[in-house]
């Protein structure tokens, strides 16, 4: 059985506890052993690491060690998959630019906070959107940093009150990337866990794990 770990916690606004026991609750549906973790402590066992396929970071903010930060980073370079939603993974630990590195974009902005917008299927033919069309939502629009060598799935364009000097930028929403062996995955959807009662959205990312994970079972070995 493949196993997954997910650790949560920084900014309670994004409300990480609740946030991962969705996430627990679609990968244990998907036949993953599953563990929670609230400390960011459980990354200084390498030999626990070593074991996993993935591992969903949902820390908004905070601050990671040098140790924990190297035992990640080395656990996905290893071929251990890492995904994750929004803040969690997109807005966690600004200071460590190697981290960043790995994820492949860092929140910068949200401007005009919750407001519709359209995110914009870019690659129909991948695996993890395929089916899915251009849809709505009810959130954050992310304004980031990224990496140009990410593999962008879905984009959504700026047209904001705020912030008008952004209108008409195309901003990434969904991507993957590689890291040594290891598979990364991250979607800027998901400021509220309701987010993913709709389908398009829960879609997408739960596909996006499944392809992040490594191990027996990858259904979406694109």
């Amino acid at each position: 059985m493949r196993k997954a770990l997910i650790i949560w916690g920084g900014w309670d606004g994004h409300r990480p506890e609740d946030g991962a026991e969705m996430m627990a609750g679609w990968l244990r549906g998907a036949g993953f052993e599953t563990e929670l973790s609230d400390t960011l402590d459980v990354l200084l066992d390498r030999e626990k690491l070593a074991e996993l396929s993935l591992i969903i970071p949902h820390w908004t903010m905070g601050t990671i060690s040098p140790e924990q930060s190297t035992n990640l980073r080395d656990a996905v370079q290893a071929g251990v998959g890492l995904a994750g939603i929004h803040g969690g993974m997109g807005d966690a630990f600004r200071s460590d630019t190697d981290y960043n590195f790995m994820v492949g974009g860092q929140f910068v902005a949200h401007p005009d906070n919750i407001k519709e917008y359209t995110v914009n299927i870019t690659r129909p033919e991948d695996p993890i959107v395929a089916g899915i069309g251009d849809f709505t939502i009810r959130s954050e629009q992310y304004y980031m940093h990224v990496d140009p060598s990410t593999e962008v799935l879905a984009t959504t364009t700026f047209h904001t009150e705020s912030a008008p000097w952004v209108n008409g930028t195309v901003m990434p929403v969904v991507w993957k990337r590689r890291w040594g062996e290891g598979r990364v995955f991250y979607c800027s959807l998901g400021h509220a866990p309701e987010e993913f009662e709709a389908e398009a959205p829960r879609t997408i990312v739960q596909r996006g794990f499944l392809w992040a994970a490594r191990g027996e079972g990858r259904s979406l070995d694109a």
